[in-house]
């Protein structure tokens, strides 16, 4: 008879699921035990790699990724052990474990599911191990920090339930699903673990109806694992924070009857987790557009100092809206340049921007006269702020620079003859200031090293990566991907501060590095103009109103006409644009539908599929307003001729 059933679901992780194999073929020989991996379609080989290593490993190899808890049943109905245990293949089992743990069961009927300590790989105690019910207010005190604050508190530290002792054994709500160990024939009889969760919830979905069933759910300190806690998530593309949220929410609706302050706080959570993350990945612009904001309103009250003898000597209506009104046009104008959004902050953009906000702000005193206080003011506020923005941007300059005396940190993406020289080079001459983090991959892979340098996973998760290694830099060195698709990967990784370079040598590198750090923009690898968030801004503007004036005024016309009205209303919501791409089949990484575009301004109806195909590419690569505008004329001009 087989003691235990060890399942194990496998995503893109053989290196750590060959260290977890090789620990439960080291523990205690008594316990008769059979090993279940199921691999949810890896694209690392995994299978291939270790199935000759472990043959006494029944093998479950499937042709998508179906998630944990669906994977984990496949392995839950071939189970034949007395007792099933649910294992992460990023795990490191002690000797003890499975003898501790089947002892701890057999001594008590009464417990349905049971968890050992887990500690991370530097020997700290991981906290989810053992957790409460994701009650209101559980999830409340965890979103907002109140845990973190009061982690002894019985009252605020729920969720994670830290005011109780690590080194004792006791009752809980919910286990880890990096180690779940119960009794087969009542997991069987639970039917596993719910599939409408993806990844995460299921865990807790699993001990919750576990109690509902009348069976304890406990946490046993006596016997440890080692959990090296989310190496499948980092090998994909998934946004674990939006899983783990929409899995809290079908909890939430299951569990607790759609509760709906429960699922407000999860949105709110999303939301602020989100802005965080944007806000830290932009923390260096936040910086310079605070210097500046505080560098013009700091020149306004020096101006006004000299004009009027009082740093407010404007009359007593015009504050604060006359600072307010500064802040927001000098910012609107500097974002309309690029700066803060696009490319890094430099001296030739800033200035532009002032330019503009210096006409801006003098257009408006013609249409409210009695803010037009003093133009001597207004050209002395624009002209020390240009010298104020240029040591704002020299300090950050030589933050930059200090930075990059630092380890750079390279991602190379691509496994070729190119890489292999480039890392060569790179190690001969950056060795000290230079450290390669991986290789991506660019198309399937079956080894671990490519050069020397570890491979990381494949470009479509190329974001996550980023975002797990903290690289600088990204070496695109596959020759035969598409200029599209390097787009497409620069795109996705927006958020993150790295450089890109499209490069075949080193030499290409060392080029790109100099332009960039002279105009602050990447010369191999350029995003869309129509995907500049100046353009995306000004574009959905125009299109809201137009849309909006549209389906209000020209209601009366459009209901006669639905399919127009339709269209309008897709225009209104974001799904399509008034000037935009004509469908060819094509996928791009920018331009949304338009109810008019360069192929619909042709007096040839019968456009061919590839000359549709060139417009729409022109109308990518060389987007601008004006474009739009001449588009809509030529419209316009065309039906008043017919």
């Amino acid at each position: 008879m087989i003691d235990v059933s060890i399942i194990i679901v496998n995503y893109n992780v053989k290196d750590y699921l060959l260290q977890c194999l090789r620990s439960l073929y080291e523990i205690d020989t008594s316990i008769r035990k059979e090993i279940i991996v199921v691999d949810n379609n890896s694209s690392d080989g995994s299978v291939a790699f270790l199935r000759q290593q472990f043959q006494e490993v029944h093998w479950i190899e499937l042709n998508e990724n179906i998630g944990y808890g669906k994977a984990n049943n496949l392995g839950l109905a071939q189970a034949q052990g007395r007792y099933t245990l649910f294992l992460n293949p990023d795990t490191i089992v002690g000797r003890d474990v499975l003898q501790t743990m089947t002892s701890f069961l057999d001594a008590d009927a009464d417990v349905g599911i049971a968890g050992c300590k887990v500690l991370n790989p530097d020997g700290s105690f991981q906290v989810a191990c053992r957790r409460g019910l994701p009650t209101p207010w559980a999830s409340f005190c965890k979103l907002f920090g109140l845990q973190s604050i009061f982690p002894n508190s019985r009252l605020f530290a729920q969720y994670n339930m830290t005011y109780l002792p690590i080194d004792a054994t006791y009752p809980v709500d919910a286990l880890i699903g990096a180690f779940m160990m119960g009794p087969t024939a009542q997991m069987q009889e639970l039917g596993g673990f719910d599939p409408a969760f993806f990844m995460y919830g299921e865990d807790i979905d699993l001990c919750y109806r576990v109690q509902l069933a009348g069976r304890r759910v406990m946490y046993v300190h006596t016997t440890n694992i080692i959990h090296y806690k989310g190496e499948s998530t980092k090998r994909s593309s998934m946004n674990e924070v939006r899983v783990f949220y929409d899995a809290m929410e079908i909890f939430a609706k299951k569990h607790f009857g759609g509760s709906q302050l429960f699922l407000a706080f999860l949105r709110l959570g999303i939301v602020a987790r989100s802005i965080m993350a944007r806000l830290q990945r932009k923390k260096r612009e936040l910086f310079v557009w605070l210097a500046d904001m505080i560098a013009v309103n700091g020149v306004l009250l020096f101006a006004t100092s000299v004009r009027f003898q009082s740093p407010f000597g404007f009359p007593e209506y015009a504050y604060p809206i006359v600072p307010i009104a500064l802040t927001i046009i000098s910012t609107l104008s500097l974002i309309s340049v690029g700066e803060y959004v696009e490319y890094r902050p430099t001296m030739r953009r800033s200035a532009v921007g002032l330019l503009v906000t210096f006409f801006m702000l003098s257009s408006l005193t013609y249409f409210f006269k009695d803010f037009g206080f003093s133009r001597g003011v207004l050209l002395m506020t624009i002209g020390f702020s240009v010298v104020m923005f240029a040591l704002t941007r020299g300090i950050a300059a030589l933050t930059d620079r200090a930075s990059a005396a630092r380890t750079r940190r390279v991602l190379l993406v691509g496994i070729n003859e190119s890489t292999a020289k480039i890392i060569d080079e790179l190690d001969r001459a950056e060795r000290r200031g230079t450290e390669i983090v991986g290789v991506v991959a660019t198309q399937p892979f079956s080894d671990q090293t490519f050069s020397g340098s570890p491979i990381l996973g494949e470009a479509s998760y190329l974001s996550r990566i980023l975002d797990v290694t903290g690289a600088q830099e990204v070496i695109l060195t596959d020759q035969d991907m598409p200029r599209e698709k390097a787009m497409e990967l620069m795109i996705a990784c927006s958020a993150f501060r790295a450089r890109f370079h499209l490069a075949h040598d080193y030499d290409d590198i060392v080029t790109a590095r100099i332009i960039n750090d002279v105009a602050g923009e990447e010369p191999t690898v350029s995003v869309p103009p129509l995907l500049r968030f100046r353009n995306r801004v000004a574009k959905r503007i125009v299109d809201v109103i137009v849309s909006t004036v549209v389906l209000t005024l020209g209601l009366p016309v459009l209901i006669l006409r639905s399919k127009k009205r339709h269209q309008w209303w897709n225009v209104f919501q974001g799904s399509a644009s008034l000037v935009g791409l004509v469908p060819d089949g094509y996928s791009r990484s920018s331009g949304k539908p338009g109810l008019t575009g360069l192929a619909q301004v042709s007096r040839n109806t019968n456009l061919s599929v590839s000359t549709i195909q060139q417009l729409n590419d022109y109308y990518v690569q060389e987007y601008t307003l004006a474009l739009d505008v001449e588009i809509i004329l030529k419209q316009l001009f065309r039906r008043s001729r017919a």
